[in-house]
């Protein structure tokens, strides 16, 4: 199998509640809009990514049920592969209940079902059925031995790898830095990972800083409407990229899909600079948190703009 993108994470389905805001603890409150979606870090991931023009892969594990056949469908409707993707009966599929309040932000909380059951054996085969590909990007939604196995292996093919150390974290070892060209999080995980505050754009520099001396090639932190910041080790000076301000209905997904953007532009265009491959993402970011919805809200190529693809 010939592929640009390897994605190796989690498939969920997503519960989403709209509220006007969070309710307290112990409160009951009415919501105003409830939609049903598919999603899971991995899976919103390869779908951007593909709606991009990537040829993506997809190894993971879904339940027996229901919630996995339609993830299945889900992704063959998006062209994506899903010949690495297995179905295990000792677990039903992953859930995720997500509540967003009127100011579009959200929180989360996660049931990894199947995904649990993905294995470092199971990356192990699935990698032998790749004879070439570009890019490996995996996150933290599944167990950390697989995500790590996914690096070893990518690393020693000479594949570019991307970490998405999502869900935060307080401590990730040594070996995920030095194997990751990329890692890429956002504030709040930046925070929990390095113990430090990222309350602003000066701070975030600060902590990209910290994390490249971890032992990563590039440290990506997205700070939502005060865009992103990129440490690497080619120049130690932090960069910021601002972003153009939106009127966001729904930031859920957003991260997701700004690194299956990212993973598109170096799987199509690595003559072009991370600089540049990170301002276009940002704009496909953007677009999405306009818009209900995790994969629902993730733009196809023919809906962008010519320039972003030139």
């Amino acid at each position: 199998m010939d592929v640009d993108i390897v994605v190796v994470g989690s498939c969920c389905m997503d519960f989403i509640s709209y509220v006007d805001e969070f309710p307290k603890v112990g409160e009951t409150i009415l919501g105003h809009k409830f939609v049903s979606a598919f999603g899971g870090k991995g899976a919103n991931q390869a779908v951007i990514a593909a709606r991009l023009g990537a040829n993506v892969a997809v190894v993971a594990k879904v339940g027996d049920d229901l919630i996995g056949e339609n993830t299945l469908k889900n992704f063959a409707e998006n062209n994506v592969k899903t010949d690495l993707i297995g179905q295990c009966e000792e677990s039903g599929s992953g859930v995720v209940s997500i509540t967003v309040d009127k100011e579009g932000q959200n929180s989360f909380i996660s049931m990894k079902g199947a995904n649990a059951w993905l294995q470092p054996v199971d990356v192990e085969q699935s990698f032998e059925a790749i004879s070439s590909a570009k890019i490996v990007l995996t996150e933290m939604e599944i167990d950390a031995e697989t995500t790590l196995s996914a690096l070893q292996v990518a690393k020693r093919r000479g594949y570019t790898t991307i970490l998405n150390p999502s869900p935060g974290m307080c401590f990730l070892a040594e070996e995920f830095y030095r194997l990751s060209d990329i890692i890429c999080l956002n504030g709040a995980e930046a925070e929990r990972l390095t113990d430090s505050s990222v309350s602003g754009i000066s701070e975030a520099k600060k902590t990209a800083l910290v994390l490249l001396e971890k032992g990563s090639k590039n440290v990506i932190i997205t700070l939502g409407k005060n865009g992103t910041v990129l440490a690497s080790l080619k120049d130690k000076i932090p960069i910021h990229f601002p972003v153009t301000p939106v009127d966001p209905v729904d930031t859920t997904g957003a991260g997701d899909c700004f690194l299956g953007s990212l993973a598109f532009y170096l799987a199509h265009f690595p003559d072009l600079p991370l600089e540049e491959m990170i301002k276009r993402s940002n704009k496909i970011a953007a677009i999405s948190v306009q818009s209900c919805g995790t994969q629902l809200s993730y733009p196809w190529k023919r809906d962008l703009p010519a320039e972003l693809f030139s």
